[in-house]
């Protein structure tokens, strides 16, 4: 029976993969350089009973398959396609560099040179469709919105039709303000006469932005240690960081007690009030607001609402609306899990995709 299936590469701990696992998609492949992360990809599935991938895990460059391993991954490829099916790759090359926090070396960063090697493997090994995901700087800011353009153009190119989008989590329902610039390609063969600008991408949005920000947020309250408010009138309780500390029983998560706790800078923190995210560092999130972006790289600090702590790895998961079963390995550094949680796409909006991928290309098979 024909289906859709997935590649998967700079796969993290497997956020955005999860989106189409759970919508349709069968993931075939799995690529992902960081050690840990990797581990906490198989960790993670194991524990919520989901399927191996069919050609298994790759810890390494990407660019290995552009060399050596070619060959393979071409008739991996082949095999998968024997049955009818569809097969798509789906990445989200690592960031930093066009990051408007980070350092902005852009395309001749490390990681900036990665995005290349990604769009030059589509262009090899020609999926039948695909997925680019990163952050909005690769679109807002004009040199490295120069440097997307050129990818999207080498890819056209490659006779692909493309289309590209820059959304917010929160239209999706996360309680989080996060931007994404995703572009999404198909084979042009396969669309044949059909308009690639018809290509659906705010059919499963929930929230118009604009009208997100309109609302009566509540602003700042004193810092009560495990003090009590209500919910203001007004205001999606979906969007808030309480409804999904709550909705993930997160005291209770087997990483519920996974926070870094520091050797000093109490009284520091306890004169933070509750929902002041001015500052580079030391956001302290209200309970009854949207969290700003989940990253914690460049001394990035989130606060919990009302405990003198920072948040920690269950409620940051929480706020990329993974599901409550979905857990980190209890050996993984701190760092790691912030980390791979920090770099990960939030599930909520990772599932809107998917769906409306699965949507559109359910057509073509």
């Amino acid at each position: 029976m024909a289906k859709l299936k997935i590649f998967s590469f700079f796969s993290g701990s497997g956020f955005l993969d999860l989106g189409f696992e759970t919508n349709g998609f069968d993931v075939e492949f799995v690529n992902e350089f960081h050690p840990a992360f990797m581990n906490a990809y198989k960790y993670s599935r194991a524990k919520m009973g989901l399927r191996e991938p069919t050609y298994g895990y790759f810890n390494g460059d990407i660019n290995v398959f552009l060399n050596e391993r070619k060959k393979e991954l071409f008739a991996w490829i082949a095999d998968a396609r024997k049955d009818g099916s569809l097969v798509g790759f789906i990445g989200g090359p690592p960031c930093p560099d066009f990051s408007v926090a980070g350092k902005q070396k852009g395309r001749d960063g490390d990681n900036g040179k990665l995005s290349l090697s990604y769009t030059n493997l589509i262009i090899q090994m020609k999926p039948d469709f695909f997925l680019f995901e990163n952050v909005k700087g690769l679109w807002k800011t004009a040199r490295h919105r120069a440097f997307f353009e050129e990818l999207k153009a080498s890819i056209q190119a490659a006779e692909y039709s493309t289309t590209n989008c820059l959304i917010n989590a929160l239209a999706y329902g996360a309680p989080q303000d996060r931007d994404r610039i995703l572009m999404f390609g198909i084979r042009s063969e396969i669309l044949g006469d059909k308009d690639i600008n018809d290509f659906p991408w705010k059919k499963y949005q929930k929230y118009n932005l604009d009208e997100i920000k309109q609302m009566p947020w509540p602003e700042t309250n004193m810092f009560v240690e495990n003090g009590t408010t209500d919910c203001p009138d007004g205001i999606p309780v979906e969007l808030t960081v309480q409804y999904w500390f709550k909705k993930n029983d997160v005291e209770n998560h087997p990483n519920g007690q996974d926070y870094f706790t520091p050797r000093g800078g109490l009284p520091r923190m306890q004169s933070i009030k509750e929902g002041d995210v001015s500052k580079k560092s030391y956001k302290r999130l209200h309970r009854w607001r949207y969290s700003p972006t989940v990253a914690y790289g460049n001394n990035e600090v989130h606060l919990h609402p009302y405990k003198a702590r920072r948040i920690s790895a269950s409620e940051a998961l929480s706020l990329q609306t993974l599901p409550a079963n979905f857990e980190l390995p209890p050996e993984m550094t701190l760092t790691d899990k912030f980390k791979t949680i920090g770099n990960g796409v939030p599930y909520i909006l990772s599932s809107g995709i998917a769906k409306t991928m699965y949507d559109y290309l359910e057509a073509f098979l």
